[in-house]
């Protein structure tokens, strides 16, 4: 809070006359809420201020080895990094969008992107199935991890052909689930429900911590307060004299 906002609430719970002890903590209820809140829209319009972030996956080998945990601030649970230009032809090389690498799900399985103290937006990615035409990709997001709250649930369907642009917009989630099923196939040299992924777009933030915003608000208001309490008491001297 500036000292431009405090002096106008400040300003605001001037008294003509005495205050009472019930009008006090009236006020300072007031206050705490009016500070709490400036607070918190702030929080929130820093945390609006994060730079989207494009994840490519070229940085990484392209070898078919799983992406290490961290890789761009987030975990990956089951996600393998692939040099496309070795699989040809197959929707692996057809769904490189940034080359030469791409991101896929190992063994066809569900696959995981998380995070553990912060949380994520979720904005778009690019996907295309790698063996199987007609490939139905789930995509969840949750608040709290697995066991915790599913906010989003969306299913797409992808080919082999050419990769597909899809804007998700799951907000701030900190878990992030693919799970391949079906389609049929496209008579490559492979099979399997697998799907490719490149150009993963995303927003890191911080997690909401209400503590220091309630005390923050708190301590505002007791200032406050104080200053109530000294005016009273001054007031209640010069009626006295």
């Amino acid at each position: 809070m500036t000292g431009l906002q405090f002096a106008k609430i400040r300003d605001k719970l001037n008294f003509a006359t005495t205050p009472s002890k019930s009008q006090i903590k009236k006020k300072l209820r007031e206050t705490a809420t009016i500070a709490t809140s400036v607070a918190i829209v702030i929080g929130v319009i820093q945390t609006k201020q994060a730079q989207a972030v494009t994840v490519t996956f070229d940085e990484l080998s392209g070898s078919q080895n799983t992406i290490p945990n961290g890789y761009v601030g987030l975990n990956w649970e089951n996600f393998y990094d692939l040099d496309t230009t070795s699989f040809i032809p197959s929707g692996y090389v057809n769904g490189t969008v940034s080359p030469k690498n791409v991101a896929y799900n190992g063994f066809g399985n569900p696959a995981v992107i998380s995070t553990v103290d912060d949380i994520f937006d979720f904005n778009s990615t690019y996907l295309t199935a790698a063996w199987n035409d007609d490939l139905t990709v789930l995509v969840e997001g949750y608040t709290g991890g697995i066991s915790g709250e599913k906010k989003y649930s969306q299913t797409v369907v992808v080919n082999t052909k050419t990769p597909t642009l899809f804007t998700f917009n799951f907000l701030e989630i900190d878990y992030l689930k693919f799970t391949s099923s079906g389609g049929n196939n496209a008579s490559y040299n492979g099979r399997g429900t697998h799907f490719v992924i490149d150009n993963f777009t995303f927003n890191k933030k911080t997690k909401a911590v209400p503590e220091p915003l309630t005390i923050f608000g708190s301590l505002t208001a007791s200032s406050i307060g104080f200053a109530l309490y000294r005016k009273q008491k001054q007031q209640q001297k010069d009626v006295n004299k």
